[in-house]
């Protein structure tokens, strides 16, 4: 339809109809053009879009160099609107929080200070904050004032901004991008600097070099946080093609983060993933029951010690299957799709990583060729300009003459051209100068000048006339901005079939299985539950171990303490360990059980499931010689209950299950031992207050109570002597090794024999222990002590120890229960 005009007769003015189709069609074709072109795809040469490249135009021309101070945000932005850009101040305050953004920047180009904001929240208001330009941001703007790249004019035409930034690195790969444009997006990965720029100098020696050659230098992305990238196939395809995806995984690790609880601990995000998002979903997830097993989510993340979330995990669940499921439901692995548009000479183009480069390279080229085309004139000028200075000199007296002798300066420039054969350039320069440089000194200076600016101009030409050394020069560019800007790789690469996560239990074994294992106490009060091939062994360690019983990890045990008390403990509860490790890991019985004041963990209990139709009683010595078998009397709905009726004063010492065939062992502090067959305590109920064990003399009491098997394969008796008046774990102290033979079975409620004779400075024994080697003494912060494994005979004397231990135990069921004499 062709526009027509009317005249309007009330107005006077003229009426244009047009078509509204026509209309609507070329208002969106330019602003898809103004999209498009200004404001959401970056440039191909040096990887910034429009707003990028006036903010850094623009702060370099404020001379905001990293070693000046800071200034206002908002400055920097009004400089921008008012002068650049033609868009609001918000929309350059984003970009310039982006450039100073380190979770988005592989490189940061602006080095702000106040806050700049995080991934889940915004920065604060451009008057509060203050920025700089980044020591990096002098790869991308030196040169400038070198004619190395054309000028355009601004939105109003009053000023000139630079159409590109003179990069000195490929920084769309070190960066990436993201844009959506009319129709058209661009999302790009960042990369490491020291990689990029050892692919484009690949590519600058070897232009016919293979996706290969640059994956073999730059082999992925490298993400701002870190984290995990899985890449293979996809990602290749990828970099070919400028289209593909691959996958960004959170880096996390399984601990234990509390004395009762493992978690899993995880130190990196995805790119573009903040923590608040992360933990938004898991919420989401463990409300709608879509996962279970977590029992806490804590964000422990701050400026000292990055970022670090901790999912406290549920006892009964598997930590790995838990991770496995997190990572297909939340946020910690998430796709990055490629899709590499950029422009060039001014059109769209989607390009692999080669193409990238080339863009690159040669941008790179015409930048030096126009620098150093730059330089050598300059140097030329000033040659020519010490040429006739040096001409003046050597006649020095006549060009005064001529200058004295001329009516005004228009006059001297013709007489000294012609006198002298000067450039009108050489005659204004010597007519302007001062006199004083016209010495003998300053011929000198000219003519060294002279030669250093003649050779300048001939290293200038050979870049210019030989592509090789031109290439050189951008080679050892390169070279210079990764030693001095870069740095080491911050994600791991995987290929898909190296994927650790893909060797992880898989999500329907969450769920930890009901499975036989040990449940372990140390003398020290730790509990824990380890899964051993052979059944009632574990592992020597470096702590004493006080009992080891076996159950099922959805079984329970009981605590057996020294007021005679049991309390019921959950195995699922307790943390896992191994049976090949030094060390046994645990919880201390503190987390499970309400002990009172100076109530302490003694022995075990295992309580059935119903499956044992006679149960192996639990045997009992107290400090005042009373011994007890308790039968099968568990109460059900309890989870607390007495087993012994104590007396007052008295406590219990030790505690193991005891079948009839097994012996019992008391030893006294004053050195005395008896054995006896555990045949000879019946069973009685949790009432009862248990028989009489051994006879004591006045003023001692059972320091050690034993059970030893009769399976027990050369079972011992290790007793350590010291004096009561020395502090627990202090003081002079002896130890002894006897074989358990040498000490006679007798009856229950006897007399013993001596165990060990005291020395001059002992006055009590303060630890005894029987059943099979191998035996662990342990001091206060549970560390071993040798025990001498040399047997000496049972009224001997110990061996002077130089460690004082406070604890004696052993590595096999039927263990000791040690307590102090004191």
């Amino acid at each position: 339809m062709t526009p027509t005009t009317t005249t309007d007769a009330s107005t006077g003015g003229n009426i244009v109809d047009v078509d509204v189709a026509d209309e609507m069609r070329d208002s969106f074709l330019e602003y898809a053009y103004s999209v498009i072109y200004s404001r959401a795809l970056p440039d191909a040469r040096d990887g910034l879009k429009p707003v990028q490249r006036r903010i850094l135009f623009q702060m370099a021309q404020m001379s905001l160099w990293s070693d000046r101070g800071h200034v206002k945000s908002a400055r920097v932005v009004g400089e921008v609107m008012g002068r650049l850009h033609p868009h609001g101040d918000g929309a350059i305050y984003d970009a310039l929080v982006r450039l100073a953004a380190p979770y988005a920047m592989r490189l940061p180009l602006v080095d702000g200070h106040g806050n700049f904001g995080s991934l889940d929240d915004g920065p604060a208001a451009m008057r509060y904050t203050e920025c700089r330009l980044d020591a990096a941001s002098t790869l991308l703007t030196t040169g400038l004032e070198e004619d190395t790249v054309d000028f355009g004019p601004n939105y109003d035409g009053r000023e000139t901004e630079p159409l590109v930034l003179p990069s000195a690195v490929p920084l769309l790969l070190v960066n990436g991008a993201a844009g959506i444009a009319v129709g058209m997006a661009t999302n790009m990965a960042p990369h490491n600097l020291v990689e990029a720029c050892a692919a484009a100098k690949l590519i600058l020696r070897k232009p016919r070099a293979t996706l290969d050659d640059v994956m073999a230098v730059m082999p992925g992305p490298d993400l701002p946080g870190g984290g995990v990238v899985i890449g293979g196939e996809n990602l290749r395809r990828a970099y070919e093609t400028g289209r593909g995806s691959f996958r960004m995984r959170a880096t996390a690790r399984i601990e234990q983060v509390t004395p009762k609880r493992k978690g899993i601990v995880i130190s990196t995000l995805p790119h573009g993933v903040g923590p608040e998002r992360v933990i938004e979903k898991i919420k989401e997830l463990v409300v709608a029951k879509k996962i279970e097993g977590i029992a806490d989510l804590t964000d422990l993340t701050d400026g000292d010690n990055g970022m670090q979330l901790v999912v406290e995990i549920k006892n009964g669940f598997s930590p790995d299957a838990l991770l496995t499921k997190l990572y297909r439901l939340t946020p910690l692995e998430e796709a990055f799709n490629i899709n590499n548009v950029a422009l060039v000479n001014g059109q769209p183009r989607t390009m692999g990583v080669l193409d990238l480069l080339k863009v690159f390279i040669e941008h790179r080229r015409e930048i030096v060729r126009r620098r150093t085309e730059y330089r050598r004139a300059r140097a030329a000028d000033r040659l020519h300009l010490v040429e006739g200075l040096l001409i003046a000199i050597l006649d020095i007296d006549e060009v005064i003459q001529v200058i004295r002798s001329s009516e005004d300066a228009s006059v001297a420039r013709e007489r000294l051209i012609q006198v002298f054969d000067l450039s009108d350039t050489q005659t204004t320069y010597i007519l302007d100068m001062p006199l004083r440089r016209l010495t003998k000194l300053a011929r000198i200076e000219l003519e060294r000048e002279k030669a250093e600016l003649e050779e300048t101009i001939s290293q200038l030409s050979t870049i210019l006339d030989d592509p090789k050394v031109l290439q050189k020069v951008i080679a050892d560019e390169l070279d210079a901005a990764a030693k001095d800007y870069g740095n080491a790789r911050r994600t791991v690469l995987l290929d898909e079939a190296n994927d650790p996560v893909a060797a992880l239990p898989s999500e329907d074994s969450i769920e930890v299985p009901d499975a036989a294992c040990q449940v372990i106490l140390t003398t020290n009060g730790m509990l824990a539950r380890t899964a051993t091939d052979t059944e009632g062994q574990v592992a020597a360690s470096k702590f004493a171990l006080r009992a080891v019983v076996p159950s099922r990890t959805r079984g329970t045990v009981a605590v057996i303490t020294t007021k005679g008390r049991a309390l019921l403990v959950p195995v699922i509860e307790l943390p896992m360990t191994t049976s090949s490790g030094r060390s046994v890991a645990g919880a201390s019985v503190s987390e499970y059980c309400s002990l009172e004041r100076r109530e302490k963990a003694i022995g075990l209990l295992p309580i059935s499931d119903g499956a044992e139709s006679e149960p192996t009683p639990l045997a009992l010595g107290t400090a005042q010689g009373v011994v007890k078998r308790l039968s099968n009397d568990v109460p059900s709905g309890k989870q607390e209950w007495q087993v012994i009726n104590l007396k007052p004063g008295d406590s219990v010492v030790g505690a193991g299950l005891a079948t009839d065939e097994d012996e019992l062992c008391l030893v006294t502090s004053d050195a005395q031992l008896l054995r006896f067959g555990a045949d000879k305590v019946r069973p009685q109920g949790r009432g009862a207050g248990g028989m009489a064990g051994i006879k004591l003399a006045a003023g001692a009491k059972v320091v050690g109570f034993n059970v030893v098997p009769t399976t027990s394969t050369d079972p011992i008796v290790v007793t350590i002597a010291g004096s009561t008046a020395a502090l627990e774990g202090t003081g002079a102290t002896s130890i002894k090794t006897t074989e358990w033979d040498q000490f006679p079975a007798k009856g229950r409620a006897t007399g013993g024999v001596r165990c060990h004779r005291l020395a001059k400075n002992e006055d009590s024994l303060l630890y005894a222990w029987a059943g099979t080697a191998p035996v662990i003494a342990a001091t206060g912060k549970a560390r071993p002590v040798d025990v001498p494994t040399d047997r000496k005979a049972r009224d001997a004397s110990g061996d002077t120890l130089t460690t004082q231990p406070v604890a004696l135990g052993g590595s096999e069921i039927g263990l000791s229960v040690e307590s102090s004499a004191k």
